[in-house]
């Protein structure tokens, strides 16, 4: 592995600093920046020693960066890069660095790298960014059911003596951003270049990174491949601190959703993925851990995504399990086509299809939504349903079957400006199956799966949601 060498005095890093440094990484494995102490830097250090290496170990392309108090040349001879890059301004000019290289067979570059800072910073913002300020409460609808926002944050308070065991596909997100070069001459194709990438936690880890956030404990239960995505699901899960039961599945890879975006906008989505059901093997030992597990749980969540973590021979053993204990048990199954089928979650507490999943699992086109969710409880014996209307908001649905007997309402979407809609529906389920696992009403359960959602679609990409944040919106 090449280790590249950037210095400098770095009072602010501009544009042109992240364009040198994004070239700098690009040339080798690994990326050291010495800043200049403010002895060296004298009069050119308008900013503290300090505050300047900080910034430096801020950029993502760095891997170390630390202060020097000698001339630059004494420290590459020291160090020994193989390559130490400068500005294209630095080219004509006198260099100390270029004896220092030849000393030890070195190499220096110049670049002030390419102009593609401004998708990058975008790209930055937008993850780094979140849209709170355009959330509100329905206070129409919790007037209709007499919930107070002191009762809101009762239950939200409660969440931290909840313990939660979470099973399902594990995915990982990763959001990629481009520069655009234009339109190609030989087809009608834009052609992009990816300059930057970030990844998330995904699927049913998300959903248990959520629960802890809010302050739950929590297991999690799922299968992955022996790969580099599965070791970084289970580094973010530590850093929730989220106890993890991972089974390796040497017959297919852990999966990885990409999104490729530019502007903003998303150009173009692969996911890389099996669909086939684990094998007979693998479900025996999953049964084994949630059994153990379900011994010290009061919710059960399954976040199926119809990948093949979740074949129904399980499902129907596990819930026979969570019921023999007495513990809640909710369901989310998503369809990203006509497969799936939420009904087959028999006797849920909850379970939170979209409209589209509601109609593929009843193969109800018709109807309007009161029936369609009405018809869904019946097949799938729920005792509640909550149905995402995506930008048209939630329905509540919690019906006795009895003629006009139907107790269903409606929630608003909160967030009049969504910046990044997935991972909406998880934020919701576990939020609002915590709710009721926590005492909550069905319809104080929607309202804070709702926030929860709001919250989510405020940002790019899924980031564990925190309790603090759902009480800064309550209040």
């Amino acid at each position: 592995m090449k280790t590249v060498f950037v210095s400098g005095v770095f009072n602010i890093l501009h544009p042109g600093h992240l364009r040198l440094l994004r070239f700098a990484s690009e040339c080798g494995g690994r990326l050291v920046v010495a800043v200049e102490s403010d002895r060296i830097a004298a009069t050119t250090a308008h900013m503290s020693e300090q505050f300047r290496v900080e910034g430096v170990r801020s950029n993502s392309w760095v891997d170390e960066a630390f202060i020097v108090d000698e001339s630059v040349d004494e420290v590459i001879r020291r160090l020994r890069p193989d390559i130490v890059v400068k500005g294209k301004e630095h080219e004509t000019r006198f260099n100390p660095e270029q004896q220092a290289v030849d000393s030890y067979g070195g190499q220096l570059l110049f670049s002030s790298g390419e102009l593609v800072f401004s998708s990058i910073d975008l790209l930055r913002k937008e993850i780094q960014g979140a849209s709170l300020s355009s959330i509100s409460l329905p206070f129409e609808y919790l007037e209709r059911h007499s919930i107070s926002q002191a009762r809101l944050r009762d239950l939200l308070e409660r969440f931290s003596s909840a313990k939660v065991c979470v099973v399902g596909d594990l995915i990982i997100d990763e959001y990629i951003t481009c520069e655009t070069l234009g339109m190609s001459q030989e087809d009608p194709t834009i052609v992009v270049t990816p300059v930057d990438s970030t990844r998330f936690l995904g699927g049913a880890g998300i959903v248990a990174a959520h629960a802890a956030g809010m302050g739950a404990r929590v297991e999690f239960v799922s299968v992955a491949g022996a790969d580099a995505m599965r070791d970084f699901a289970q580094d973010e899960l530590a850093k929730s601190k989220v106890n993890q039961h991972i089974i390796e599945d040497d017959r297919r890879p852990t999966t990885l959703k990409q999104r490729f975006r530019s502007k903003g906008k998303s150009l173009l989505r692969v996911s890389h993925l099996r669909q086939t059901a684990i094998s007979s093997l693998l479900q025996a030992r999953l049964l084994n851990i949630l059994e153990s597990a379900l011994q010290r749980t009061d919710l059960l969540v399954f976040s199926d995504f119809n990948y093949g973590c979740l074949p129904q021979s399980l499902v129907d053993k596990v819930i026979g399990v969570a019921k023999s204990y007495g513990v809640m048990v909710v369901a989310d199954s998503q369809s990203s086509s006509q497969v799936g089928d939420i009904s087959r979650f028999r006797e849920m507490d909850l379970i939170t299809p979209t409209e589209r999943e509601a109609r593929i699992s009843t193969r109800n086109n018709e109807d309007g939504l009161v029936i369609l969710a009405e018809i869904l409880r019946q097949q799938s014996a729920a005792r509640n349903i909550l149905l995402k209307l995506g930008e048209e908001g939630l329905l509540v649905h919690a019906g006795s079957g009895k003629g006009d007997g139907w107790l269903t309402d409606r929630v608003s979407a909160l967030n009049r400006a969504p910046r990044d809609v997935a991972g909406a529906g998880d934020s919701l389920l576990i939020a609002s199956a915590l709710a009721l696992a926590c005492g909550g009403s069905v319809w104080e359960a929607a309202c804070i799966g709702s926030l929860a959602a709001a919250i989510q679609v405020g940002r790019v990409g899924n980031t564990p949601i925190q309790s603090k944040e759902l009480l800064q919106e309550i209040f």
